[in-house]
């Protein structure tokens, strides 16, 4: 359970940082509550925030275009471990099916 309460308290903090950076630019704080619910984890929020301080982008639609990038990028990471995953559970099934083969 702490370890819940910590990770709750980590993800409305960096959410929080995210929304400020968003203010900041002169953009309206919701705008950073829709991106951080889209982006999901702290990681991810934390990239988007680096993003706009360092490019300081002027437009909600550059701001959006970008979470959206994340978020394709952390999808396909996704995917990819779930393939990995399938793959080797796949390969342990032959394996395991031709040793016993091979006893027989």
């Amino acid at each position: 359970m702490t370890r819940n309460v910590s990770n709750q308290r980590l993800w409305s903090r960096t959410r929080d940082d995210l929304v400020r950076a968003v203010e900041r630019l002169g953009f309206p704080a919701e705008l950073g509550e829709i991106i951080a619910k889209h982006l999901g984890s702290p990681k991810a929020m934390e990239r988007m925030i680096s993003y706009l301080d360092y490019v300081k982008p002027k437009s909600e639609e550059l701001i959006v275009d970008e979470m959206l990038a994340i978020r394709s990028e952390i999808d396909a990471w996704r995917e990819k471990k779930a393939s990995e995953e399938a793959n080797a559970r796949y390969n342990e099934m032959l394996y395991y099916e031709l040793a016993e083969d091979e006893d027989e």
